[in-house]
């Protein structure tokens, strides 16, 4: 990661992959907490196994497994009111009691004065939650991300700039990715467009993590919204240049190179 002090919450359980997971994270310097399920619980840690085509597009086989039981008594209320930002994953809303869990870690962060983000993951988990996504933007998210496609899907419309403009109207800030189109940023009556990184695709897995990623990475340390877009699409353009979600080189430096950095 860039180096921001980061925690994660997610479930997994008491088995190997799940020690695998909880080493790996915290070897990143990411605080990872969450409780454990047990060694008796019915499902096990949950997998994804990534098939990437040869032009760089991916599909994903997923087991969820244990990850979609995130429960309410999951959410340390003391260690969401130390965050400036939290990044509520859309997925997580097919979770039984995760709506819960959601409202609670919001709740946490708001009152402590710092601010929720919302990514719809997918269009067809839009489909499938589009009441209560509208419901908790409308209520207590600050900054939405999303794709062209969850955008449309979201608003129900074919109509790009429209669906933008009813998002803007109700949230905060709105980033919405949109290939290799870029990113376009929409706050406060205006609107910024955040060119794409020409490159070649090798793996498509990850773009848009490591675009929200280093856009609040960009908030987080002062700088503008156009500046934060330009840094999310630097970032994406690099993980997609290579095989595996993570970069393979300092992204501070790029940013640096670009003079977006001091």
């Amino acid at each position: 990661h860039l180096g921001a002090r980061t925690a994660y919450v997610g479930k997994v359980k008491d088995d190997q992959l799940g020690a695998i997971f909880a080493h790996d994270l915290r070897s990143q310097g990411v605080d990872y907490e969450t409780a454990f399920a047990g060694k008796d619980a019915a499902q096990e840690t949950g997998r994804c196994i990534v098939i990437v085509s040869p032009c760089g597009e991916r599909s994903m086989n997923t087991y969820l497994g244990v990850t979609e039981f995130l429960e309410p008594s999951d959410i340390d209320e003391s260690q969401m009111a130390q965050a400036e930002w939290i990044y509520l994953e859309g997925y997580r809303f097919d979770g039984p009691d995760s709506h819960e869990a959601f409202a609670k870690a919001n709740k946490a962060c708001k009152a402590a004065g710092g601010k929720v983000s919302l990514t719809l993951s997918d269009p067809f988990c839009v489909e499938r939650h589009r009441d209560a996504f509208r419901e908790m933007i409308k209520s207590d998210v600050d900054l939405l991300f999303c794709n062209r496609a969850e955008m449309l899907s979201m608003y129900q419309t074919e109509d790009f700039d429209a669906a933008l403009e009813q998002a803007a109207a109700e949230v905060e800030i709105v980033a919405c990715t949109d290939s290799d189109q870029g990113a376009h940023i929409l706050s406060g009556g205006q609107r910024w467009h955040a060119p794409a990184v020409p490159t070649d695709i090798v793996d498509a897995t990850g773009a848009g993590d490591l675009f929200a990623g280093a856009f609040l990475w960009g908030l987080v340390n002062g700088h503008d919204l156009e500046a934060s877009g330009n840094m999310g699409c630097i970032a994406a353009s690099e993980v997609i240049s290579h095989i595996g979600a993570r970069t393979e080189v300092d992204l501070t430096e790029v940013f640096k190179a670009k003079g977006l950095v001091s």
